[in-house]
């Protein structure tokens, strides 16, 4: 899979860094210790600033020489539009409206030193820029403790930050629970929660950053409610046609699909369709990690095969891909979807997939 990791020709590296664990492309750097916000910034290559500035054209008809040779000076000022501009490396990064707001690479880590009111507990994890030009960045922070399902199924909690400097995204900030026997991705969110939210790049975007710590409320209640769901789940016992069909109609593509299934007219499913369930109950039935007490023939299983598949099985183009299905796309639908048939299979029984 491609990796489109930044390549700072300044420095001659990489602009990433992973705390312990190369990461499967391999580049960047490499550190034992989870970093200050200071360190984290120098290590990812993010300690650079950005600029908004104006822009401006030629006049063609008073332009005269060889353009190829000539100093052509720009006269012209383009109203209403900017360039982000990247301040070590004079690279422009995008062009942006006048209302655009540019949040600095170190506001993005202050956020995260601020929803632990300075005290030791986030661990950096990973961060980077990704783009030619570094255009947009990344930062994943480990929060403290652990999200439990039984004795020994641990769940870490991270936030997860993302924007860019071309004017292409909003700030990203979201929450997502992460099993660490398989490292699943397991995003789900519970009647009136969110797991993330999103400011655009306004006048008000630095504030409302500063604000943002109030997501921690909102997680550490999200984490009490999901040990609590994921511990009942894992307790609810499932047949293996039970299974496959929990499966078949959280990846039902659309209603046609969910109604054959709800059905039993198998016969009519698409190939395709059948090929991707075979690949999701696969996992489920024989993947190591699908093999845990709480796993093993559970409605917590189901859930997991479902994330897992994404996670684990299905081939994206690039890993950036498999990044936008898991947290905002086709991924992350589907493991709603999973997540809302656990939930109600767990209060209804099998009286769900009649």
């Amino acid at each position: 899979m491609a990796h489109n990791i930044n390549y700072n020709e300044r420095t001659g590296k990489h602009s990433f860094f992973s705390v312990k664990q190369k990461a499967w492309h391999g580049l960047g750097q490499i550190i034992s210790d989870y970093p200050t916000s200071a360190e984290a910034l120098q290590y990812a290559g993010l300690d650079f600033g950005v600029e908004k500035r104006p822009l401006f054209t030629y006049d063609t008809e008073n332009f005269i020489g060889d353009p190829d040779t000539d100093i052509i000076i720009p006269e012209i000022a383009v109203p209403d539009y900017f360039a982000t501009v990247r301040t070590d490396t004079e690279q422009p990064l995008g062009v942006v409206g006048k209302d655009y707001e540019v949040v600095q690479n170190v506001d993005a880590f202050s956020f995260f030193d601020s929803i632990v009111g300075g005290k030791d507990g986030i661990l950096y994890e990973t961060a980077g820029a990704l783009g030619k030009n570094g255009e947009r960045i990344f930062i994943t922070a480990k929060l403290p403790d652990y999200i439990r399902v039984g004795r020994n199924d641990c769940i870490e909690k991270y936030l997860f930050l993302t924007t860019s400097h071309d004017g292409t995204e909003s700030i990203t900030i979201a929450f997502t629970p992460i099993r660490v026997v398989c490292q699943n991705t397991l995003n789900a969110a519970l009647r009136n929660h969110v797991n993330s939210i999103k400011i655009r790049h306004t006048a008000s975007a630095t504030d409302k950053l500063k604000q943002a710590h109030k997501m921690l409320g909102i997680t550490n209640q999200l984490s009490i409610e999901l040990e609590a769901v994921f511990n009942r789940w894992s307790r609810v016992r499932i047949t293996d046609p039970q299974l496959k069909q929990l499966i078949q109609l959280a990846m039902s593509p659309n209603r046609e699909t969910y109604e054959l299934v709800k059905t039993g007219k198998q016969e009519e499913l698409t190939s395709q369709f059948n090929n991707i369930v075979s690949s999701v109950f696969d996992y489920a039935m024989t993947n190591p990690t699908q093999q845990e007490k709480t796993t093993k023939g559970t409605l917590f299983g189901m859930y997991n095969a479902v994330t897992g598949y994404f996670q684990n099985v299905r081939n994206f183009r690039d890993d950036q891909s498999k990044f936008k299905s898991i947290m905002q796309g086709t991924g992350l639908q589907k493991n709603q979807a999973a997540f809302n048939l656990c939930n109600d299979f767990a209060k209804h029984g099998e009286r769900i997939l009649n």
